[in-house]
């Protein structure tokens, strides 16, 4: 037998990747304590916090806005199941945070969605969970997010108004395609 057909079998770790964004990250360097450059191991034991406390959170966020611990992620085993997952917990009595529009008041939580966006203040987090099968430990891996996460999806496209200012009887909303007209049909 070979060294590769008596090798341990690799296992697979789950990885919590978290992106960030905040307005004023530029100016303020609110996420200097973070390190966007390598995955981290969490012992699964461990709840990750995140908060401005450096000596409570293992995520630090630089800003007076954010409470000492605002949040924290638990590594769990579904019960009955071989399938891991994470719940949120907020931890911040003066700030409500929202996970995908789901609010959570002081020490309510939830289970973290396979890929949601967290939010609290100015805060935006998209947080994406890849699966694997490790018992010990996850890894996270931050990043930077360069634009807004969370974009306003709720506005209405603008309809084109005909230079004579009356609009067309069709509605692009009802399934029909656009067509083009010539002003000299109007």
């Amino acid at each position: 037998m070979s060294s590769f057909e008596e090798a341990e079998t690799e296992e697979t770790v789950t990885c919590l990747h978290l992106t960030f964004y905040h307005p004023g990250q530029g100016q303020k360097k609110m996420f200097r304590c973070l390190d966007f450059c390598r995955r981290e191991q969490v012992r699964a034991d461990d709840t990750a916090k995140f908060g401005r406390d450096s000596s409570l959170c293992r995520y630090s966020l630089m800003d007076t806005r954010v409470s000492r611990i605002q949040f924290s992620l638990q590594f769990y085993r579904k019960l009955h199941s071989s399938e891991y997952a994470f719940e949120i917990k907020n931890l911040s009595k003066k700030t409500k945070l929202t996970v995908n529009q789901t609010e959570l008041g002081y020490l309510n939580k939830v289970d973290l969605p396979w890929k949601c966006i967290i939010c609290f203040g100015d805060y935006q987090i998209l947080a994406e969970i890849q699966e694997g099968e490790a018992v010990d430990y996850f890894e996270t891996h931050l990043h930077l997010a360069e634009a807004p996460i969370l974009q306003e999806r709720c506005l209405p496209s603008p309809q084109p108004v005909p230079e004579n200012g009356i609009s067309p009887s069709f509605s692009l909303c009802q399934g029909k395609s656009p067509t083009e007209i010539d002003e000299n049909e109007l």
